[in-house]
């Protein structure tokens, strides 16, 4: 802060202190501040004050101590403050200093004061006269454009941003440091607005970037939700949870009393608790039903081949949707605990409930097998809905010393995406002699699990016409009860065979697996096949 010798106002620069004398002291009539003295110049005015008013020292040193307390003022702002009036008073005596009249102190009275009425003489009227006509027509112009020079801001590049001295310089370095832009006023226009439309466009295509990265995570992230709904892996609970879910919808729709409902929902409680099959989706004697028709009729058929008994497990409110898998191991085991040739390895076992089957491929992960296969479902089966296929399978009929193998046939082999090798395999699967052997055959072979995407089924037998062309016989675990048991009349029709009968032409899926059971394991070879199942690898066809 600085302040003014003459009226002690304070300003906060040097600017305004010359700004403040100008037009205060300067332009305006000068007041003494003491005794109200006026009509004098900025001249005569501290003359005055210096002579006539002698304890202004002490009330200059006592403002510069208020100052100093109340706003910090130092030494050299104080300084600053008296070089600020002197570059004044010496602009103004260099203007009049040839022609002014001078005060000394011979011209006042003896006290030292100047009187209001003493200056009215005529050397202070033309002094004052000389001062209107030269001051402010000459040095006063000056300071005013000083000062005007100092309100205003200097120069900025409107390009780069530099902050130049003066116009002058700054229209220099326009022209020498951004002479593209000014080529012509329009190119220069356009140059800024392109670089301009550019960084628009540069910020918009980041944004389209942005969401359709966006848009992409979220459509990733609902097929895999879908996938995990389709596998079950979604938490959503397994056979027990839809189970009893399903049968809640059925008597909401009317289609179940609550009775009953109470009643399926004992029987299904039991079933888990000693994790065996309740029956009620079985469907016995179909076999033998097949050979009595094959005996008496199918007049179009030159030899066909049964495997062993098998009884038939279709799905239910509990699986319905994903347990066609475990179904088809159901009908598997049944045919094998009815062969005495597996009694060693199976110890007297009945066939388990889904959640039972699960909990028996989980026992077999932690003996070792397919660790792979295992990681992928997240070592997890039970209380979920998630699928299981050939490898499964075999996984679960190894560690209970069931020999068997995967052959996978993994392209087409015949004419618009058919297989016809996988038709002969399963041929020579059943058939080991085929000349010579009656139209009807039962074998003591199991039945094949059959795999490909989305679905499995088991292979029961094999048909060869007269003409020489095969056809499968397969059970569906998607097929009712209702259905099957229309194979158990005795005067089966043609068209119940339908819904068995599997030719070349019905299945073109682009890949197929089976699961074949050859015998029993010793407990060596069941060692070196859970080895071996480290890295799993299949039989390949072709």
């Amino acid at each position: 802060m600085l302040s003014c010798d003459i009226c002690g106002e304070t300003v906060s620069s040097e600017p305004d202190m010359k700004a403040h004398l100008l037009i205060v002291h300067m332009e305006n009539e000068v007041i003494c501040p003491f005794c109200k003295l006026s009509g004098v110049n900025y001249d005569e005015m501290c003359f005055h004050i210096e002579t006539a008013h002698f304890e202004q020292n002490e009330l200059e040193r006592n403002f510069e101590r208020i100052n100093t307390v109340q706003y910090g003022i130092s030494d050299n702002r104080k300084d600053s403050s008296l070089q600020c009036r002197a570059d004044i008073n010496s602009s103004v005596h260099s203007a009049c200093a040839s022609n002014q009249p001078k005060i000394s102190a011979q011209s006042l009275p003896k006290d030292g004061t100047l009187k209001h009425k003493d200056f009215y003489s005529e050397n202070l009227t033309e002094s004052r006269k000389f001062l209107k006509s030269t001051e402010k027509q000459s040095d006063r112009t000056k300071i005013k454009e000083s000062i005007y020079e100092t309100m205003y801001s200097p120069p900025e590049c409107p390009f780069c941003g530099k902050i130049e001295d003066n116009s002058q310089d700054m229209e220099t370095h326009v022209k020498t440091k951004h002479a593209d832009l000014l080529d012509t006023p329009l190119e220069g226009v356009n140059r800024v607005q392109c670089s301009r439309d550019l960084e628009l466009a540069q910020q918009l295509q980041q944004e389209e970037d942005r969401k359709r990265r966006s848009e992409e995570s979220r459509q990733e992230m609902e097929e895999f939700q879908k996938l995990q709904r389709q596998y079950g892996l979604d938490n959503s609970g397994g056979y027990k949870q839809q189970q009893l879910r399903n049968m809640e919808i059925e008597v909401n729709r009317g289609r179940m009393h609550p009775s009953e409902f109470h009643r399926r929902k004992a029987d299904m409680m039991e079933s888990l608790a000693i994790g065996v099959d309740d029956g009620k989706t079985k469907t016995s004697g179909i076999m033998e039903a097949l050979y009595r028709y094959y005996q008496n009729a199918a007049t179009d058929v030159r030899r066909v081949w049964l495997s062993a008994g098998v009884d038939h497990f279709h799905s239910s409110f509990g699986d319905k949707g994903w347990g066609c898998g475990y179904r088809n191991f159901q009908m598997l085991l049944s045919s094998l605990l009815q062969n005495d040739a597996y009694d060693d390895s199976l110890k007297g076992m009945s066939v388990p409930c889904i959640p039972k089957i699960q909990s028996m491929i989980e026992d077999a992960w932690k003996e070792g097998f397919d660790p792979q296969g295992a990681s992928q479902l997240n070592d997890k089966l039970q209380g979920t809905k998630a699928w299981i296929g050939a490898c499964e399978i075999y996984t679960l009929l190894t560690s209970l010393r069931i020999k068997c193998r995967i052959v996978d046939f993994h392209e087409s082999t015949g004419p618009l995406g058919t297989h016809p090798r996988l038709f002969e395999w399963i041929l020579s699967y059943y058939a080991s002699e085929r000349e010579g052997s009656p139209k009807v055959v039962c074998t003591s072979k199991p039945p094949i699990y059959l795999q490909h995407q989305g679905h499995s089924r088991t292979v029961v037998g094999i048909e060869e016409k007269k003409n020489r062309t095969l056809c499968l016989l397969v059970f569906d675990p998607g097929c009712p009860s209702r259905e099957m048991q229309k194979l158990l009349k005795q005067d089966m029709e043609v068209s119940s065979l339908k819904q068995l009968r599997k030719f070349v032409g019905n299945l073109k899926h682009k890949q197929y697996q089976i699961v074949a059971v050859e015998g029993v394991l010793s407990s060596e070879e069941k060692i070196a096949r859970r080895q071996a199942s480290q890295v799993f690898t299949a039989e390949k066809i072709p």
